[in-house]
């Protein structure tokens, strides 16, 4: 009696196993669950395989079929090395465009932002040549001065020496400063030109 009971409850798992398999393919057929792939292997074949995309075709792209070989799903192709930098690049010059846009809405405005930045600049150049024409003045009266004392025999004073080696370091640097403001004076106008030629695309003028 308990081989028989025993064999009994095998089949009747059996069948149950067999039942639920059935109801489970024909829920899958039903709900359009029986997903394919097709996708191009490194010899061009095309190729239709239920299992997956292999991972070293994934990213030349692949679609999904359903189980009557309808296209549901396409995944594109993924972007070359080229293709990103161009989208880094296109997505600067947005960015680029937005502030600038922000900045500046007619080119108007970018001629008088010009404008004020050479007046700026203009000025700073003025003082430091008004400045070093002054140290130019001073440098002349302490070497006439140091002159005076070699032409009668006399060491020239150790402090009037120190002062005309500050008023050379003082040149030294106001005529750095100068060529830093025509450097950025031509910067300037570079600048504000690509400005204005981008600002004038951008509003239509």
């Amino acid at each position: 009696m308990a081989k028989q009971g025993a064999f009994r409850n095998r089949v009747l798992m059996g069948l149950l196993g067999a039942m639920l398999a059935g109801q489970v393919a024909a829920a899958g057929q039903a709900g359009g669950q029986v997903e394919m792939y097709r996708y191009v292997n490194d010899k061009g074949i095309t190729v239709i395989d239920r299992l997956g995309v292999p991972s070293q075709y994934i990213g030349k792209g692949y679609q999904v079929l359903n189980d009557q070989g309808r296209v549901i799903r396409e995944v594109p192709p993924a972007p070359t090395a080229a293709e990103i930098e161009q989208r880094k690049a296109e997505a600067a010059r947005a960015s680029s465009d937005q502030q600038l846009m922000r900045m500046y809405t007619s080119v108007e405005d970018v001629d008088r932002a010009r404008d004020r930045k050479l007046a700026e600049l203009d000025g700073l150049t003025s003082v430091a040549k008004g400045n070093l024409q002054s140290l130019k003045t001073q440098q002349a009266s302490l070497q006439a001065r140091a002159a005076d004392q070699e032409r009668a025999g006399r060491p020239v004073p150790a402090d009037l020496v120190a002062q005309l080696g500050n008023l050379r370091g003082d040149e030294q640097r106001l005529l750095h400063d100068i060529a830093r403001y025509q450097q950025m004076r031509t910067q300037a106008v570079s600048s504000f030109g690509e400005d204005r030629a981008r600002v004038a695309q951008l509003v239509g003028d």
